[in-house]
């Protein structure tokens, strides 16, 4: 069964947090636009984050790999070969996520620091808050 990854994080651009149902087997973004229920497929809103957040990662999966390997504790090349393997499909690890989804204290970590996504009635996202990313304005 499929899950909405970022639910209690996805808000419109009036701010209003969207909440999840069910539309047969697949969970949606129930967005109000003006008293008309849009119901936004939940896969397709968090393909767009996922593919926003893990842009930075290709191109350097052998240093992250070893990173990781290192702030586990783990720096065997089978350890580190396995990281890099799981840093190499992102795709894959988005359907696992679809399946199992976020824990929900990770999710409600990720709002009290500030996590936020926009989208439109279309469902485009249109903005990714990040609490640990300043935007250029912030950093005069």
């Amino acid at each position: 069964m499929k899950r909405a990854l970022f639910e209690g994080l996805v808000y419109d651009t009036s701010d209003q947090l969207l909440t999840v149902t069910w539309v047969g087997s697949e969970p949606s973004y129930v967005l109000d636009d003006g008293g008309f229920l849009r119901h936004i497929p939940a896969e397709e809103v968090d393909r767009q984050v996922w593919d926003v957040l893990t842009a930075g990662i290709s191109g350097h999966e052998d240093i992250l790999s070893e990173q990781a390997a290192k702030m586990l504790g783990q720096e065997d090349i089978f350890s580190i070969a396995v990281i890099r393997q799981q840093l190499e499909n992102p795709s894959g690890q988005f359907e696992q996520l679809c399946s199992t989804g976020l824990p929900q204290d990770l999710r409600v970590y990720l709002g009290m620091a500030g996590f936020k996504i926009v989208v439109d009635f279309h469902g485009e996202v249109v903005e990714i808050k990040q609490p640990a990313i300043t935007s250029p304005e912030e950093e005069e």
